[in-house]
C-alpha cells in the first residue's frame, strides 16, 4: 500500500464483539453507518481494511471487516486507528461555513493585533467540548475550547483562525483581583 498522502482519522476500533469477527468501531463521521461510504479504511501500518457488514449500536457502529472472521483476529485490531485521504472526503456537500476538521490542522492562531500564539496541530473530543491543540516555537503545547467565543473566526484559504486570547485562557483578565476565591494569592 501507498502512504496517505494527507490521512484523516475516520475511526478507532475498540472491543471485539460477539465470535464472528466482529468490532466495535468510535467513528468520527456525523453517521456511524457512513463510515462504508468512504472506501477502503487504512491503518498507519498500511494495511487495508474493507467494510462487509456495519450497522448502529449504542454510541459505537459495529463493523465486520473483510478476512477478519473469529473473536480472536477481531481483539488483535483493539486500539487501531483507520485513515482514509482527504482526497477522499467530498467537499460539494459542505455548507459555505462548514469544514472538516483536519482542514484546521496548520493554521496560525492569531489574535486581532495579529501575534500568532502557534498552529493548530490538532483537534481533541473529550466528551465536555472540542479542544484545538496549539504547538508554536518555545511554547508548550496548549488546548483551547473550539467555541464561539475563543475562536472568533476560520480563514481556510488565509491558513489563520483568529482567536480572543482571553477567551481561550491563553491570557489573564487584568480587570481580576487575583485568583479564584478560595486560592491563596501568590507568595502567600
Amino acid at each position: 500500500m501507498t502512504k496517505l498522502e494527507n490521512p484523516v482519522l475516520m475511526a478507532t476500533i475498540g472491543a471485539a464483539q460477539g465470535l464472528r469477527g466482529e468490532v466495535r468501531v468510535r467513528t468520527y463521521t456525523a453517521d456511524a453507518t457512513a463510515l462504508g461510504d468512504y472506501g477502503h479504511l487504512h491503518s498507519e501500518d498500511g494495511r487495508v481494511f474493507e467494510i462487509l457488514e456495519i450497522r448502529e449500536a449504542k454510541n459505537v457502529a459495529i463493523v465486520r471487516f473483510r478476512g477478519i472472521n473469529d473473536r480472536n483476529a477481531a481483539e488483535a485490531l483493539a486500539g487501531l486507528e483507520l485513515f482514509i485521504d482527504r482526497d477522499n472526503l467530498p467537499d460539494d456537500e459542505l455548507e459555505e461555513d462548514e469544514f472538516y476538521y483536519a482542514d484546521l490542522e496548520g493554521l496560525e492562531a492569531v489574535d486581532e493585533e495579529g501575534k500568532s500564539y502557534g498552529t493548530v496541530s490538532a483537534v481533541y473530543d473529550f466528551g465536555a467540548g472540542d479542544l484545538l491543540e496549539l504547538k508554536g516555537p518555545g511554547r508548550r503545547p496548549a488546548l483551547i475550547p473550539f467555541s464561539e467565543a475563543a475562536v472568533l473566526e476560520i480563514d481556510l484559504e488565509g491558513g489563520k483562525i483568529l482567536i480572543d486570547p482571553q477567551a481561550a485562557g491563553l491570557t489573564e483578565n487584568p480587570e481580576d483581583d487575583g485568583p479564584a476565591p478560595g486560592f491563596p494569592k501568590k507568595g502567600k
